[in-house]
Protein backbone atom coordinates (compact mmCIF):
# COMPACT_ATOMS: atom_id res chain seq x y z
CA UNK A 1 0.00 0.00 0.00
CA UNK A 2 1.46 3.36 -1.03
CA UNK A 3 2.16 5.91 1.67
CA UNK A 4 -0.49 8.61 1.85
CA UNK A 5 0.64 12.26 2.12
CA UNK A 6 0.42 13.70 5.61
CA UNK A 7 -2.40 16.16 6.10
CA UNK A 8 -2.92 18.74 8.77
CA UNK A 9 -6.18 18.60 10.77
CA UNK A 10 -9.16 20.14 8.99
CA UNK A 11 -9.41 23.88 9.45
CA UNK A 12 -12.49 25.45 11.13
CA UNK A 13 -15.41 25.35 8.73
CA UNK A 14 -14.40 21.96 7.36
CA UNK A 15 -11.98 23.22 4.68
CA UNK A 16 -9.19 20.69 4.06
CA UNK A 17 -5.65 22.23 4.13
CA UNK A 18 -3.13 21.53 1.40
CA UNK A 19 -1.02 18.37 1.77
CA UNK A 20 2.26 18.91 3.54
CA UNK A 21 5.10 19.32 1.06
CA UNK A 22 8.62 18.45 2.09
CA UNK A 23 11.11 21.26 1.43
CA UNK A 24 13.38 20.96 -1.57
CA UNK A 25 17.03 20.55 -0.66
CA UNK A 26 19.22 22.78 -2.80
CA UNK A 27 22.84 21.61 -2.29
CA UNK A 28 24.30 24.91 -3.52
CA UNK A 29 22.45 27.08 -1.03
CA UNK A 30 22.81 24.59 1.80
CA UNK A 31 26.58 24.60 1.27
CA UNK A 32 26.65 28.42 1.20
CA UNK A 33 24.67 28.50 4.45
CA UNK A 34 27.06 26.01 6.10
CA UNK A 35 30.04 28.13 5.09
CA UNK A 36 28.46 31.28 6.54
CA UNK A 37 27.63 29.49 9.77
CA UNK A 38 31.27 28.36 10.10
CA UNK A 39 32.44 31.93 9.58
CA UNK A 40 29.99 33.19 12.20
CA UNK A 41 30.19 30.43 14.80
CA UNK A 42 33.88 29.52 14.67
CA UNK A 43 35.43 32.76 13.42
CA UNK A 44 36.58 30.72 10.44
CA UNK A 45 37.75 32.32 7.22
CA UNK A 46 35.72 31.65 4.09
CA UNK A 47 38.83 31.09 1.97
CA UNK A 48 39.75 28.20 4.29
CA UNK A 49 36.26 26.79 4.89
CA UNK A 50 34.85 26.89 1.38
CA UNK A 51 37.39 24.81 -0.63
CA UNK A 52 36.98 21.58 1.38
CA UNK A 53 33.18 21.97 1.30
CA UNK A 54 33.27 22.37 -2.48
CA UNK A 55 35.66 19.47 -2.88
CA UNK A 56 33.41 17.18 -0.83
CA UNK A 57 30.35 18.24 -2.82
CA UNK A 58 32.10 17.47 -6.10
CA UNK A 59 33.27 14.08 -4.82
CA UNK A 60 29.69 13.26 -3.81
CA UNK A 61 28.46 14.15 -7.29
CA UNK A 62 26.30 17.01 -5.99
CA UNK A 63 28.14 19.81 -7.81
CA UNK A 64 29.40 20.76 -11.23
CA UNK A 65 31.56 23.80 -12.08
CA UNK A 66 28.56 26.13 -12.38
CA UNK A 67 27.26 25.04 -8.97
CA UNK A 68 30.67 25.68 -7.40
CA UNK A 69 30.83 29.14 -8.99
CA UNK A 70 27.35 30.03 -7.68
CA UNK A 71 28.12 28.79 -4.17
CA UNK A 72 31.36 30.79 -4.13
CA UNK A 73 29.56 33.94 -5.28
CA UNK A 74 26.83 33.51 -2.68
CA UNK A 75 29.33 33.13 0.17
CA UNK A 76 31.77 35.88 -0.76
CA UNK A 77 29.12 38.26 -2.07
CA UNK A 78 27.09 37.94 1.13
CA UNK A 79 30.15 38.53 3.32
CA UNK A 80 31.37 41.51 1.31
CA UNK A 81 27.98 43.24 1.35
CA UNK A 82 27.01 42.24 4.87
CA UNK A 83 26.88 45.80 6.19
CA UNK A 84 24.62 46.99 3.39
CA UNK A 85 22.34 43.98 3.68
CA UNK A 86 22.14 44.41 7.47
CA UNK A 87 20.89 47.96 6.94
CA UNK A 88 18.28 46.80 4.42
CA UNK A 89 17.09 43.90 6.59
CA UNK A 90 16.85 46.24 9.60
CA UNK A 91 14.49 48.44 7.60
CA UNK A 92 12.23 45.45 6.94
CA UNK A 93 11.80 44.07 10.46
CA UNK A 94 10.22 45.39 13.64
CA UNK A 95 12.98 44.42 16.05
CA UNK A 96 16.67 45.26 16.49
CA UNK A 97 18.90 43.24 14.20
CA UNK A 98 20.81 41.84 17.18
CA UNK A 99 17.62 40.09 18.32
CA UNK A 100 17.41 38.03 15.13
CA UNK A 101 18.93 34.56 15.56
CA UNK A 102 22.23 34.36 13.64
CA UNK A 103 21.16 31.37 11.49
CA UNK A 104 18.03 33.25 10.46
CA UNK A 105 20.09 36.32 9.66
CA UNK A 106 22.43 34.22 7.50
CA UNK A 107 19.50 32.94 5.45
CA UNK A 108 18.12 36.48 5.12
CA UNK A 109 21.51 37.80 4.05
CA UNK A 110 21.90 35.07 1.44
CA UNK A 111 18.46 35.94 0.15
CA UNK A 112 19.21 39.67 0.14
CA UNK A 113 22.36 39.07 -1.89
CA UNK A 114 20.47 37.04 -4.46
CA UNK A 115 17.85 39.78 -4.71
CA UNK A 116 20.13 42.82 -4.70
CA UNK A 117 23.55 41.59 -5.81
CA UNK A 118 22.94 38.97 -8.53
CA UNK A 119 20.89 38.51 -11.69
CA UNK A 120 18.78 35.75 -10.16
CA UNK A 121 15.10 36.63 -10.78
CA UNK A 122 13.35 37.94 -7.68
CA UNK A 123 10.75 35.19 -7.53
CA UNK A 124 13.44 32.51 -7.80
CA UNK A 125 15.62 34.19 -5.16
CA UNK A 126 12.72 34.40 -2.69
CA UNK A 127 11.50 30.88 -3.40
CA UNK A 128 14.96 29.31 -3.09
CA UNK A 129 15.68 31.19 0.14
CA UNK A 130 12.39 30.14 1.71
CA UNK A 131 13.06 26.51 0.77
CA UNK A 132 16.52 26.83 2.37
CA UNK A 133 14.89 28.27 5.49
CA UNK A 134 12.46 25.35 5.66
CA UNK A 135 15.38 22.89 5.49
CA UNK A 136 17.75 24.55 7.98
CA UNK A 137 15.38 26.56 10.21
CA UNK A 138 11.99 24.91 10.07
CA UNK A 139 8.63 25.94 8.62
CA UNK A 140 7.82 28.45 11.34
CA UNK A 141 10.85 30.67 10.82
CA UNK A 142 10.64 30.16 7.06
CA UNK A 143 7.46 32.23 7.13
CA UNK A 144 9.39 35.10 8.73
CA UNK A 145 12.11 34.78 6.06
CA UNK A 146 9.45 34.83 3.33
CA UNK A 147 7.83 38.00 4.70
CA UNK A 148 11.14 39.88 5.02
CA UNK A 149 12.47 38.89 1.61
CA UNK A 150 9.24 39.94 -0.09
CA UNK A 151 9.71 43.39 1.41
CA UNK A 152 13.31 43.48 0.20
CA UNK A 153 12.23 42.38 -3.28
CA UNK A 154 10.03 45.46 -3.61
CA UNK A 155 13.06 47.66 -4.42
CA UNK A 156 16.39 47.28 -6.20
CA UNK A 157 19.75 48.01 -4.56
CA UNK A 158 19.96 51.65 -5.66
CA UNK A 159 16.50 52.36 -4.28
CA UNK A 160 17.36 50.68 -0.98
CA UNK A 161 20.59 52.68 -0.68
CA UNK A 162 18.63 55.87 -1.10
CA UNK A 163 16.46 54.74 1.81
CA UNK A 164 19.04 53.38 4.27
CA UNK A 165 22.21 55.43 3.66
CA UNK A 166 22.30 59.01 4.96
CA UNK A 167 23.09 61.68 2.35
CA UNK A 168 26.80 62.23 1.73
CA UNK A 169 26.43 65.91 2.61
CA UNK A 170 24.93 65.05 6.01
CA UNK A 171 27.31 62.28 7.11
CA UNK A 172 29.95 61.37 4.53
CA UNK A 173 31.56 58.51 6.46
CA UNK A 174 28.28 56.78 7.31
CA UNK A 175 27.05 57.26 3.75
CA UNK A 176 30.15 55.51 2.40
CA UNK A 177 30.04 52.84 5.13
CA UNK A 178 26.49 51.78 4.25
CA UNK A 179 26.80 52.19 0.48
CA UNK A 180 30.09 50.30 0.23
CA UNK A 181 29.62 47.90 3.15
CA UNK A 182 32.60 48.77 5.38
CA UNK A 183 32.54 49.58 9.10
CA UNK A 184 32.61 53.31 9.60
CA UNK A 185 35.93 53.28 11.44
CA UNK A 186 37.54 51.41 8.54
CA UNK A 187 36.22 54.00 6.09
CA UNK A 188 37.74 56.72 8.26
CA UNK A 189 41.12 54.97 8.51
CA UNK A 190 41.34 54.28 4.78
CA UNK A 191 40.35 57.84 3.98
CA UNK A 192 43.14 59.15 6.22
CA UNK A 193 45.65 56.83 4.56
CA UNK A 194 44.62 58.04 1.11
CA UNK A 195 44.94 61.67 2.10
CA UNK A 196 41.40 62.80 1.30
CA UNK A 197 39.28 63.14 -1.81
CA UNK A 198 35.91 61.51 -2.44
CA UNK A 199 36.86 59.85 -5.72
CA UNK A 200 39.84 58.02 -4.21
CA UNK A 201 37.98 56.62 -1.22
CA UNK A 202 35.00 55.46 -3.24
CA UNK A 203 37.27 53.78 -5.80
CA UNK A 204 39.11 51.98 -3.00
CA UNK A 205 35.94 50.82 -1.24
CA UNK A 206 34.53 49.56 -4.53
CA UNK A 207 37.77 47.69 -5.24
CA UNK A 208 37.57 46.05 -1.80
CA UNK A 209 34.22 44.58 -2.85
CA UNK A 210 35.45 43.13 -6.14
CA UNK A 211 36.46 39.51 -6.50
CA UNK A 212 40.28 39.42 -6.76
CA UNK A 213 42.07 37.61 -9.54
CA UNK A 214 43.96 34.42 -8.82
CA UNK A 215 47.64 35.34 -9.21
CA UNK A 216 50.43 32.80 -9.44
CA UNK A 217 54.11 33.24 -8.71
CA UNK A 218 56.81 31.38 -10.63
CA UNK A 219 59.61 30.85 -8.12
CA UNK A 220 62.95 31.58 -9.82
CA UNK A 221 65.12 28.57 -10.47
CA UNK A 222 62.14 26.27 -9.99
CA UNK A 223 59.53 27.44 -12.47
CA UNK A 224 58.98 30.10 -15.13
CA UNK A 225 56.08 32.30 -16.15
CA UNK A 226 56.18 30.59 -19.55
CA UNK A 227 55.57 27.23 -17.88
CA UNK A 228 52.63 28.63 -15.91
CA UNK A 229 51.09 30.29 -18.97
CA UNK A 230 51.33 26.98 -20.85
CA UNK A 231 49.77 25.10 -17.93
CA UNK A 232 46.93 27.58 -17.45
CA UNK A 233 46.39 27.98 -21.21
CA UNK A 234 47.32 30.98 -23.27
CA UNK A 235 43.69 32.03 -23.64
CA UNK A 236 43.13 31.86 -19.87
CA UNK A 237 46.40 33.39 -18.62
CA UNK A 238 47.49 37.02 -18.36
CA UNK A 239 50.94 38.34 -17.50
CA UNK A 240 51.44 40.02 -14.15
CA UNK A 241 50.90 43.75 -14.14
CA UNK A 242 54.10 44.57 -12.28
CA UNK A 243 55.92 41.49 -11.01
CA UNK A 244 58.17 39.62 -13.45
CA UNK A 245 57.27 36.40 -11.62
CA UNK A 246 53.46 36.77 -11.84
CA UNK A 247 50.84 35.09 -14.01
CA UNK A 248 47.16 35.92 -13.58
CA UNK A 249 44.45 33.33 -14.11
CA UNK A 250 41.97 35.41 -16.10
CA UNK A 251 39.13 32.90 -15.79
CA UNK A 252 39.77 31.81 -12.22
CA UNK A 253 40.05 28.07 -11.88
CA UNK A 254 41.86 25.83 -9.44
CA UNK A 255 45.57 26.62 -9.13
CA UNK A 256 46.05 23.47 -7.05
CA UNK A 257 45.41 21.45 -10.19
CA UNK A 258 48.60 22.82 -11.80
CA UNK A 259 51.61 20.53 -11.56
CA UNK A 260 54.04 23.36 -10.69
CA UNK A 261 51.80 24.47 -7.80
CA UNK A 262 51.33 20.92 -6.50
CA UNK A 263 55.09 20.44 -6.50
CA UNK A 264 55.77 23.77 -4.78
CA UNK A 265 57.76 25.19 -7.70
CA UNK A 266 55.07 27.86 -8.05
CA UNK A 267 52.43 29.19 -5.72
CA UNK A 268 49.44 31.44 -5.32
CA UNK A 269 50.62 34.90 -4.29
CA UNK A 270 49.29 38.42 -4.71
CA UNK A 271 51.52 40.68 -6.79
CA UNK A 272 51.88 43.07 -3.87
CA UNK A 273 53.59 40.37 -1.83
CA UNK A 274 55.81 39.46 -4.77
CA UNK A 275 56.88 43.08 -5.18
CA UNK A 276 57.85 43.36 -1.51
CA UNK A 277 60.24 40.41 -1.73
CA UNK A 278 61.61 41.49 -5.11
CA UNK A 279 62.25 45.06 -3.91
CA UNK A 280 64.19 43.91 -0.84
CA UNK A 281 66.30 41.61 -3.02
CA UNK A 282 67.04 44.41 -5.52
CA UNK A 283 68.44 47.02 -3.11
CA UNK A 284 72.25 47.25 -3.43
CA UNK A 285 74.29 46.44 -0.33
CA UNK A 286 77.95 47.17 0.11
CA UNK A 287 80.25 44.28 0.91
CA UNK A 288 79.03 40.78 1.64
CA UNK A 289 75.58 39.56 0.63
CA UNK A 290 75.49 36.06 2.04
CA UNK A 291 72.91 35.80 4.83
CA UNK A 292 69.25 36.75 4.53
CA UNK A 293 66.50 36.56 7.18
CA UNK A 294 62.73 36.34 6.95
CA UNK A 295 61.80 37.19 10.53
CA UNK A 296 58.02 36.52 10.33
CA UNK A 297 57.99 33.85 7.66
CA UNK A 298 54.62 32.13 8.11
CA UNK A 299 52.81 30.85 6.17
CA UNK A 300 55.71 30.90 3.71
CA UNK A 301 54.71 32.64 0.49
CA UNK A 302 57.19 35.50 0.72
CA UNK A 303 59.83 33.18 2.21
CA UNK A 304 59.60 30.86 -0.81
CA UNK A 305 60.12 33.72 -3.26
CA UNK A 306 62.78 35.32 -1.08
CA UNK A 307 64.59 31.99 -0.79
CA UNK A 308 64.64 31.60 -4.57
CA UNK A 309 65.98 35.16 -4.98
CA UNK A 310 68.58 34.54 -2.27
CA UNK A 311 69.74 31.49 -4.22
CA UNK A 312 70.27 33.69 -7.28
CA UNK A 313 72.55 35.88 -5.13
CA UNK A 314 74.34 32.86 -3.71
CA UNK A 315 72.94 33.67 -0.27
CA UNK A 316 71.57 31.55 2.60
CA UNK A 317 68.03 32.21 3.91
CA UNK A 318 66.99 31.74 7.51
CA UNK A 319 63.20 31.65 7.82
CA UNK A 320 61.90 32.19 11.35
CA UNK A 321 58.31 31.74 12.47
CA UNK A 322 56.94 31.83 16.02
CA UNK A 323 53.98 29.45 15.60
CA UNK A 324 54.99 25.79 15.10
CA UNK A 325 52.12 24.97 12.72
CA UNK A 326 52.96 27.98 10.56
CA UNK A 327 56.65 27.04 10.65
CA UNK A 328 55.66 23.69 9.13
CA UNK A 329 53.90 25.56 6.32
CA UNK A 330 57.07 27.57 5.74
CA UNK A 331 59.09 24.34 5.56
CA UNK A 332 56.67 22.98 3.00
CA UNK A 333 56.83 26.17 0.91
CA UNK A 334 60.64 26.19 0.90
CA UNK A 335 61.07 22.48 0.23
CA UNK A 336 63.11 22.12 -2.95
CA UNK A 337 64.49 25.66 -2.81
CA UNK A 338 67.52 25.85 -5.15
CA UNK A 339 69.74 27.48 -2.52
CA UNK A 340 70.59 26.79 1.13
CA UNK A 341 68.00 27.61 3.76
CA UNK A 342 66.88 26.75 7.26
CA UNK A 343 63.49 27.06 8.96
CA UNK A 344 63.36 27.63 12.71
CA UNK A 345 60.56 28.15 15.23
CA UNK A 346 61.48 31.32 17.07
CA UNK A 347 59.99 34.57 18.35
CA UNK A 348 61.23 37.51 16.31
CA UNK A 349 61.14 39.74 19.37
CA UNK A 350 63.44 37.30 21.25
CA UNK A 351 65.85 36.45 18.46
CA UNK A 352 67.77 33.22 18.14
CA UNK A 353 70.57 34.97 16.28
CA UNK A 354 73.33 37.44 17.12
CA UNK A 355 73.00 41.15 16.34
CA UNK A 356 74.40 42.17 12.97
CA UNK A 357 74.22 38.62 11.58
CA UNK A 358 72.37 39.34 8.34
CA UNK A 359 72.79 41.36 5.18
CA UNK A 360 69.09 41.57 4.31
CA UNK A 361 66.07 41.17 6.60
CA UNK A 362 62.41 41.01 5.72
CA UNK A 363 59.99 41.70 8.58
CA UNK A 364 56.42 41.25 7.33
CA UNK A 365 54.69 41.93 10.63
CA UNK A 366 51.33 40.71 11.95
CA UNK A 367 48.66 43.34 11.36
CA UNK A 368 44.95 44.04 11.05
CA UNK A 369 44.82 42.72 7.47
CA UNK A 370 42.85 45.76 6.26
CA UNK A 371 44.83 45.61 3.03
CA UNK A 372 43.42 42.22 2.05
CA UNK A 373 39.69 42.80 2.48
CA UNK A 374 39.08 41.59 -1.07
CA UNK A 375 40.34 38.15 -0.08
CA UNK A 376 39.05 38.02 3.48
CA UNK A 377 35.89 40.14 3.45
CA UNK A 378 34.79 38.85 6.86
CA UNK A 379 37.86 40.47 8.47
CA UNK A 380 36.30 43.91 8.17
CA UNK A 381 33.46 42.88 10.49
CA UNK A 382 35.73 41.21 13.05
CA UNK A 383 38.33 43.90 13.51
CA UNK A 384 37.85 46.73 15.99
CA UNK A 385 39.75 50.02 16.35
CA UNK A 386 41.37 48.73 19.53
CA UNK A 387 42.91 45.86 17.53
CA UNK A 388 45.19 48.38 15.86
CA UNK A 389 46.47 49.50 19.25
CA UNK A 390 47.01 45.86 20.20
CA UNK A 391 49.31 45.22 17.25
CA UNK A 392 51.39 48.36 17.81
CA UNK A 393 53.85 47.13 20.49
CA UNK A 394 54.56 43.92 18.56
CA UNK A 395 55.11 45.73 15.27
CA UNK A 396 57.58 48.16 16.84
CA UNK A 397 59.42 45.39 18.66
CA UNK A 398 59.77 43.32 15.50
CA UNK A 399 61.09 46.25 13.48
CA UNK A 400 63.61 47.12 16.20
CA UNK A 401 64.86 43.53 16.27
CA UNK A 402 65.08 43.45 12.48
CA UNK A 403 67.29 46.55 12.55
CA UNK A 404 69.38 44.94 15.27
CA UNK A 405 69.71 41.72 13.26
CA UNK A 406 71.08 43.43 10.15
CA UNK A 407 74.72 44.51 9.86
CA UNK A 408 75.79 48.09 9.25
CA UNK A 409 75.22 48.73 5.56
CA UNK A 410 72.59 46.00 5.35
CA UNK A 411 68.92 46.50 4.46
CA UNK A 412 65.64 45.83 6.25
CA UNK A 413 62.25 45.64 4.57
CA UNK A 414 59.35 46.47 6.91
CA UNK A 415 56.12 45.23 5.30
CA UNK A 416 52.54 44.87 6.32
CA UNK A 417 49.27 44.09 4.57
CA UNK A 418 47.53 47.15 5.93
CA UNK A 419 47.31 50.76 4.78
CA UNK A 420 46.37 52.00 8.27
CA UNK A 421 48.83 54.76 9.13
CA UNK A 422 49.16 53.49 12.70
CA UNK A 423 50.54 50.20 11.33
CA UNK A 424 52.75 51.65 8.62
CA UNK A 425 54.45 55.04 8.61
CA UNK A 426 53.82 55.74 12.30
CA UNK A 427 55.56 52.50 13.30
CA UNK A 428 58.62 53.28 11.19
CA UNK A 429 58.83 56.86 12.47
CA UNK A 430 58.48 55.79 16.09
CA UNK A 431 61.25 53.19 15.81
CA UNK A 432 63.64 55.52 14.01
CA UNK A 433 63.05 58.29 16.53
CA UNK A 434 62.95 56.07 19.61
CA UNK A 435 59.39 56.91 20.60
CA UNK A 436 57.42 54.58 22.86
CA UNK A 437 58.33 51.80 25.29
CA UNK A 438 61.43 53.62 26.50
CA UNK A 439 63.15 52.72 23.22
CA UNK A 440 66.33 54.34 22.00
CA UNK A 441 66.54 55.84 18.49
CA UNK A 442 67.82 53.33 15.92
CA UNK A 443 70.77 54.18 13.68
CA UNK A 444 69.08 53.62 10.34
CA UNK A 445 67.92 55.67 7.39
CA UNK A 446 65.03 55.28 5.01
CA UNK A 447 65.81 54.30 1.42
CA UNK A 448 63.57 55.47 -1.41
CA UNK A 449 61.76 52.24 -2.25
CA UNK A 450 60.16 53.47 -5.48
CA UNK A 451 63.07 52.70 -7.84
CA UNK A 452 62.94 49.05 -6.73
CA UNK A 453 59.38 48.65 -8.00
CA UNK A 454 60.12 49.48 -11.63
CA UNK A 455 57.17 50.34 -13.82
CA UNK A 456 54.71 50.58 -10.92
CA UNK A 457 52.86 53.94 -11.09
CA UNK A 458 51.22 56.09 -8.41
CA UNK A 459 53.68 55.29 -5.61
CA UNK A 460 53.42 58.71 -4.01
CA UNK A 461 56.23 60.92 -2.76
CA UNK A 462 58.28 58.16 -1.10
CA UNK A 463 60.51 57.11 0.44
CA UNK A 464 58.12 54.36 1.58
CA UNK A 465 55.42 52.99 -0.70
CA UNK A 466 51.80 52.01 -0.35
CA UNK A 467 50.12 49.77 -2.91
CA UNK A 468 46.35 49.97 -3.44
CA UNK A 469 43.69 47.63 -4.90
CA UNK A 470 42.07 50.43 -6.92
CA UNK A 471 45.36 51.80 -8.29
CA UNK A 472 47.55 48.72 -8.68
CA UNK A 473 45.18 45.75 -8.62
CA UNK A 474 47.08 44.34 -5.61
CA UNK A 475 46.41 44.00 -1.93
CA UNK A 476 47.13 47.20 -0.01
CA UNK A 477 50.72 46.25 0.88
CA UNK A 478 53.02 48.73 2.60
CA UNK A 479 56.82 48.65 2.32
CA UNK A 480 59.55 50.71 3.91
CA UNK A 481 63.20 49.98 3.14
CA UNK A 482 65.76 50.97 5.78
CA UNK A 483 69.54 50.80 5.73
CA UNK A 484 71.43 50.29 8.98
CA UNK A 485 74.09 52.94 9.51
CA UNK A 486 76.98 53.13 11.97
Amino acid sequence: MSEQPRRRPAAPGGKQPKPYRRPKKDPVRILAFEALRAVDERDAYANLVLPPLLRKARENGDFDARDAALATELVYGTLRRQGTYDAVISACIDRPLREVDPPVLDVLSLGAHQLLGTRIPSHAAVSASVELARVVLGDGRAKFVNAVLRKIAAHDLDAWLERVAPPYEVDAEEHLAVRHSHPRWVVSALWDALGGGRAGIEDLLEADNERPEVTLVARPGRSTTQELVAAVGEDAALPGRWSPYAVRMAEGGEPGALEAVREGRAGVQDEGSQLVAAALAAVPVEGRDERWLDGCAGPGGKAALLGALAAEHGAFLLASEKQPHRARLVERALHGNPGPYQVITADGTRPAWLPGSFDRVLMDVPCSGLGALRRRPEARWRRRPQDIEGFAPLQRALLREALSAVRVGGVVGYATCSPHLAETRVVVDDVLKGRGAAAEPVAAELIDARPYLPGVPALGDGPDIQLWPHLHGTDAMYLALLRRVG
